[in-house]
């Protein structure tokens, strides 16, 4: 089987890759039946001549690759009919704008896995780079504050080294006693929770946090019942709020009345209730002056959470009371950072840590039969249509026109 690690081609540019050359090479000696080749990019993270001197071979042209592995969406017009394809499409959400990138897999009868559906048997998540975006969004929720009370000047992310150099930088500062209230306890919000512990901002229990005071930076960690309760008062255990979500609302505003800082690191559920309202924010009791919302579901859980933002521009401001973006300096004011693609800020640890999860859950499943259904599980599209799992997407790639081969 001949895999092709392919260049990035949707703009703007990403710099990361699924495998980084040391992690390539350790493919290569697990599995040395694989034949693997890498197309040249001078945007990549890695240079070409670092894959070249593990021992790969760049290939301009992939079509004699069976399996393509890449990081984001496959411009149409690059795809290659009845090939193996993996990337995060961003398709299994019915996303308007990649509606004809699936029409497209589809008619070029592309064999497609998502790497966001690539899933154990429990349908836990096996891969991603929920992590960095961790490890980045916190960095920026720093920043942001610096930048908010003209405190301190932290530097982009994605112009130092690795988390390393960001956490260096934050070692630098000197903070108030602020409180920061973490949401998550999942890859993204584990991976703020690193740098939180590595600038070693203390860790208090939720009583703590909410009634006492401190003369240092603190922080707490909450999971979903310690800012979502029942409609009843009941208390029945997470599951229940998983099971039941629309019988819960939110909690959390004992949180906003006494946290400077907001870092939201969940994971956000159909049906769920909004996490962070207007009405706590434009309360005269609310302390948030920073939101760094890491999962950026936009008009979701977040209410300040406008739009997405970027890396060029990550933070602006959010005025309550009126529910509209005004500049971040504004006396009224609440910063929020929302990229929505944080993982780019680090794309040396992001792609190292990705393609150690890639070879151990994924590559395996070419060589024992796919014995544990990560392929089965992770499959979109096959044969010219969508598998029985994703055929609820049936209406959402409904064909307008044919897609020239």
């Amino acid at each position: 089987m001949k895999f092709g690690i392919i260049r990035e081609g949707k703009v703007p540019p990403d710099k990361r890759a699924v495998f980084s050359p040391k992690m390539l090479r350790a493919f290569a000696d697990k599995y040395p039946q694989a034949e693997i080749v890498v197309q040249p990019s001078d945007i990549r993270i890695f240079k070409d001549e670092e894959y070249v001197a593990m021992g790969f071979e760049l290939c301009e042209d992939m079509s004699t690759c069976d399996v393509l592995i890449g990081v984001k969406e496959v411009p149409v017009k690059m795809l290659i009919p009845e090939k193996k394809y993996f990337f995060f499409s961003h398709t299994i959400k019915k996303q308007p704008h990649n509606q004809k990138l699936l029409q497209a897999i589809i008619d070029k009868d592309i064999e497609m896995f998502d790497h966001e559906t690539i899933v154990d048997a429990d349908n836990k998540r096996l891969i991603g780079f929920g992590r960095y975006a961790g490890n980045v969004g916190a960095y920026n929720g720093f920043r942001a504050f610096g930048q908010k009370f003209d405190l301190f000047s932290l530097p982009k992310a994605e112009s130092l080294a690795d988390k390393d150099a960001l956490v260096a930088k934050l070692k630098r500062l000197t903070l108030p006693p602020i409180k920061i209230v973490l949401t998550g306890k999942g890859k993204v919000g584990m991976g703020a929770k690193e740098i939180l512990d590595d600038v070693k901002i203390k860790q208090v229990t939720t009583e703590d946090f909410l009634n006492k005071s401190y003369d240092v930076p603190v922080y707490v960690q909450i999971d979903v019942l310690d800012y979502n309760k029942r409609k009843d008062g009941r208390q029945l255990g997470n599951k229940d709020f998983y099971d039941n979500p629309s019988e819960y609302v939110s909690d959390f505003e004992r949180f906003t009345k006494v946290a400077d800082i907001f870092m939201a690191g969940h994971f956000y559920g159909n049906s769920a209730p909004v996490i962070l309202t207007q009405e706590m924010l434009k309360s005269k009791n609310n302390k948030v002056k920073v939101v760094a919302d890491i999962s950026c579901d936009v008009e979701g859980p977040i209410a300040c959470t406008l739009r997405a933002s970027t890396i060029a521009e990550p933070f602006y401001g959010y005025h309550p009371s009126e529910n509209k973006e005004v500049d971040l300096h504004h006396p009224a004011a609440i910063v929020v950072m929302a990229v929505d693609n944080l993982p780019c800020e680090l794309p040396k640890d992001a792609t190292e840590g990705f393609g150690e999860m890639f070879l151990n859950h994924v590559i395996p499943a070419f060589y024992d039969g796919d014995k544990d259904g990560i392929l089965e599980r992770a499959r979109i599209t096959e044969k010219g249509q969508l598998t029985d799992r994703f055929s609820y997407l049936e209406g959402y790639v409904e064909q307008k026109e044919s897609v020239p081969h």
